[in-house]
């Protein structure tokens, strides 16, 4: 981003980086950047961390920056996996069963019930310590004494361990919704989408996505957000089930990666929309935008060699049937003034491509993306003529069908959890040495 033509100056941030839990030091940044630019600016975070960090000094900051209003320490609250479990429940979005251990014994437990293997979270992941051994903000569990052991470092990642049903990966459960929204939680823009492609496969980030309208996303996405009364940007994560129920995992209260896929035919997207609405300018009525794809070049070859090739032109899934008249949510719209009715068909149409890094008019992004990559390929083909090893390497794990799940009944598979501290009664006791293993094991 720093060859872009299109950016005009950098600033560098707080020295010694950025603590959430110190704001003065982003305060006294921010305040140097204002008074250099000489004019109020549009401050909009870009990950996880920086937003928590901008609500908590934003009453300060009113005067010099136009940032979306967010009390209360919003941004911290949804980013949290552990009250985010809570919301869902409140609110009745369906979110993975989801367990919050008091003990390594709960821990353990817990993992047994929800069944092999399971996903772990801490609560607050931007509180794990960098370069903390073995601590990552989301893992897969294979045993019971994994989840035991990961417990016992609570201290030491700086927030709760949860414990979460793990749902399979599949060519059709990965899907995401974008949208930024003026006060109340009133939609602006907002859109969502498939992930085609990810990098590391399965589990990463987006490297092929599509937008595609689908009510229950775009439903329980506008839900959250008019609940919250949410001003901003926000990037929604869902999972669909083996009984077809999209399932959020992730609110991150920030622009996703990919939110150039949501751009309508005049070229709007939600950074654009939420400046306009921030700056007391009119936002026009989007129009059209269903059916782009987005590509990001670097992790859709890498994504492509891994896993045979890159994605064909698919048809619009069916719409599938709107919201009753009393049902949450059925006054809104996912594109205000847009006929919804009409989605399906523009989803059909041919979209335009949204490349991450390539543009005609400015290379220099491309050129030092391409650089990067074929020098690490470069240095991975030397240490592996050399017969070196990669440092800090990591083998990752994803299963491709379901696993087996043991100690829960067929019914209870697909059912919406809540976060708790208990197995509940009717769990099994832990065997002390008992098989983890999923069906498949995809390893890189």
């Amino acid at each position: 981003m720093g060859r872009s033509r299109y950016l005009r100056a950098v600033h560098s941030g707080p020295a010694g980086g950025l603590d959430p839990e110190a704001p003065e030091t982003l305060m006294e940044c921010l305040t140097g950047v204002s008074e250099r630019i000489g004019r109020p600016a549009v401050l909009i975070a870009m990950d996880d961390l920086s937003a928590i960090a901008v609500s908590r000094v934003a009453p300060m900051l009113r005067e010099r920056f136009r940032i979306p209003h967010q009390p209360d320490n919003l941004p911290a609250r949804v980013a949290d996996k552990a009250e985010l479990s809570r919301l869902c429940a409140r609110w009745d979005v369906p979110h993975p069963e989801t367990v919050i251990p008091a003990s390594g014994a709960e821990a353990a437990e817990a993992a047994w019930r929800l069944g092999l293997p399971v996903v772990a979270k801490w609560s607050r992941p931007w509180l794990l310590p960098a370069g903390a051994d073995g601590l990552r903000s989301t893992m897969l569990l294979h045993t019971t004494a994994e989840a035991r052991r990961l417990y016992e470092r609570s201290a030491e990642a700086g927030s709760r361990l949860l414990l979460q049903r793990f749902l399979p990966a599949g060519p059709d459960t990965d899907w995401f919704f974008h949208g930024a929204f003026a006060r109340g939680g009133r939609p602006l823009l907002a859109g969502s989408g498939r992930k085609e492609l990810s990098w590391p496969v399965r589990t990463g980030l987006t490297a092929v996505g599509r937008w595609l309208p689908d009510p229950a996303v775009e439903e329980a996405g506008l839900r959250l957000a008019e609940r919250l009364g949410y001003q901003g940007i926000l990037d929604l994560d869902f999972r669909r089930d083996e009984r077809g129920c999209f399932r959020l995992v992730d609110f991150n209260p920030r622009p996703g990666a990919q939110f150039r896929l949501f751009a309508d035919a005049a070229g709007l997207d939600v950074v654009q929309a939420m400046y306009l609405d921030l700056t007391g300018q009119q936002v026009p009525q989007p129009s059209g935008g269903p059916g782009r794809v987005f590509v990001a070049e670097n992790y859709a070859l890498l994504a492509a060699v891994r896993g045979g090739s890159l994605p064909r032109r698919r048809a619009a899934r069916p719409a599938e049937p709107a919201p009753s008249a009393g049902a949450p949510g059925a006054s809104a719209s996912v594109l205000p003034g847009a006929d919804r009715q009409a989605a399906p068909k523009r989803a059909a149409e041919r979209g335009r491509v949204e490349t991450a890094w390539f543009a005609g008019d400015d290379l220099m992004p491309f050129l030092a993306m391409l650089g990067a990559l074929l020098g690490r390929g470069a240095g991975k083909g030397v240490r592996a003529l050399r017969g070196v090893p990669e440092q800090g390497r990591r083998t990752a794990r994803a299963v491709v069908r379901t696993p087996r799940q043991r100690g829960r009944s067929q019914d209870s598979a697909g059912s919406t959890g809540s976060a708790g501290s208990s197995a509940g009664p009717d769990s099994r006791p832990v065997p002390p040495e008992a098989s983890a293993e999923p069906d498949e094991l995809v390893t890189r």
